[in-house]
C-alpha cells in the first residue's frame, strides 16, 4: 500500500513540475512568443502557402540546421564568448565529408565520421587557444573562421564535390516513416542533451556561474579552462552535424556553404534572450529565437524579396535584440 502512494506522489510531483516548468517557459519568453505567433499571422495574411504542411516541414528542416549551431553558440554566449567559425566548419565538413565518400571511395559512414572529427578538431582548436591564452575568442574565431574556409577551398579546388549515394542524400533530405524530416529528428535528441545540460549537470551551472563572474567562479574552484574547452568543442561538433546535414541536403559538399551561418545562430540566441554579456540565457528561448529566423527568412523568399535584403533585415534583428537586452540590463 505504501508503494502505490509512493508512486502516486512520485507522479503527482512529476506532473507538478512539468506543468510548473511550461508555465515558466511562457512566462520568460512571453515577449518573443507573442512576437512569433504575430509574425506567422502576418506571413500567413501575405501569403496563403505559409500555412500548407509542406511549407510547414521546410521551415521545420531548414530551421533545424541553424538551431544546431545555435543551441552551441547559447553555451558560448552564456560564457561571454563567441564563435565566428561555425560557418566555415559547415563547408569543410561537408567538402571533407563528401570528398571522403564520393573521391577516396569510403564507406559513407567512414565519411561521416571524418567529417565530424575535422569539426571537433577544429572546435578544440578554439577551446584550446581561447583557454590557454589571453587572445579574445572573437579574434580566436576570426581566424579559424578563415583557416577552415580556406582548407575547404584548397581541399575542393573551390569546385562542389558531388555525393549520388542514397544512403547518405537521405540524411538530410529524408523523412522519417514518411512525416518527419530527419535533420528535425536529430534536433529533438540534441535539443534534449543541451536542455539536460545546461538544467541538470554541473557543466551548465558551471557555464552560467563563468559567464556571471569568472572570477567567482574561479575562486569557487570551477576549472574555467575545461568549461571553455567543453563549450568550444561542443560548437564544433554541432557545426559539423549541420554541415553533414547540408551537404546531404545539397547532393554535394560545397566551399561556399555556410556563409552567414554564424549570423543565423547568433541571430536566434539574442533574440531568444541571452544575453551578450554573459551569464543569462535559456535554451528554450534560443528555440523560438530559431523558428523566428527560420520563418522571417520563409516569408521573405514567399514574398520575392531578394536574399540581398535578407542580409540587412537580419542585421537590424541582431542591433535592435542587443540593444532590447542593453536596457533591459540598465533597467535591472
Amino acid at each position: 500500500m505504501s508503494n502505490i502512494v509512493v508512486k502516486e506522489n512520485k507522479n503527482t510531483n512529476l506532473r507538478f513540475n512539468l506543468g510548473y516548468s511550461i508555465i515558466r517557459f511562457f512566462r520568460e519568453n512571453i515577449g518573443i512568443i507573442i512576437g512569433f505567433i504575430v509574425l506567422c499571422i502576418v506571413i500567413s495574411i501575405v501569403n496563403s502557402n505559409f500555412l500548407t504542411t509542406n511549407n510547414i516541414l521546410n521551415v521545420l528542416r531548414q530551421s533545424s540546421t541553424n538551431l544546431y549551431l545555435a543551441l552551441a553558440m547559447t553555451m558560448i554566449i552564456i560564457l561571454g564568448g563567441i564563435d565566428l567559425s561555425v560557418g566555415s566548419i559547415i563547408a569543410l565538413v561537408g567538402v571533407v565529408a563528401t570528398s571522403s565518400i564520393a573521391l577516396l571511395g569510403l564507406p559513407v559512414y567512414l565519411g561521416i565520421i571524418a567529417g565530424l572529427l575535422v569539426g571537433v578538431l577544429v572546435g578544440l582548436l578554439n577551446g584550446y587557444v581561447i583557454a590557454t591564452t589571453v587572445i579574445p575568442p572573437f579574434i580566436v574565431t576570426l581566424a579559424t573562421m578563415n583557416i577552415a574556409r580556406g582548407a575547404a577551398y584548397v581541399l575542393s579546388d573551390g569546385k562542389p564535390i558531388r555525393v549520388m549515394s542514397m544512403s547518405f542524400n537521405n540524411i538530410g533530405s529524408g523523412y522519417i516513416g514518411g512525416v518527419l524530416p530527419t535533420p528535425v529528428l536529430f534536433l529533438i535528441v540534441i535539443l534534449i542533451i543541451c536542455y539536460l545540460i545546461m538544467n541538470k549537470t554541473k557543466l551548465g551551472r558551471y557555464m552560467y556561474a563563468v559567464g556571471g563572474n569568472a572570477e567567482a567562479a574561479k575562486f569557487s574552484g570551477i576549472s574555467i579552462k575545461k568549461v571553455q574547452l567543453f563549450a568550444y568543442t561542443f560548437s564544433g561538433l554541432m557545426a559539423a552535424v549541420a554541415g553533414i546535414v547540408l551537404a546531404s541536403r545539397m547532393f554535394s559538399g560545397q566551399p561556399t556553404a555556410g556563409e552567414g551561418a554564424e549570423l543565423d545562430a547568433i541571430a536566434a540566441v539574442v533574440l531568444g534572450g541571452t544575453s551578450m554579456s554573459g551569464g543569462k540565457g535559456k535554451i528554450g528561448g534560443t528555440v523560438i529565437g530559431a523558428l523566428i529566423i527560420g520563418v522571417l527568412s520563409n516569408g521573405l523568399n514567399l514574398m520575392g524579396i531578394s536574399s540581398f535584403w535578407q542580409y540587412i533585415i537580419k542585421g537590424i534583428v541582431i542591433l535592435v535584440a542587443v540593444y532590447t537586452d542593453v536596457i533591459k540590463k540598465k533597467k535591472s
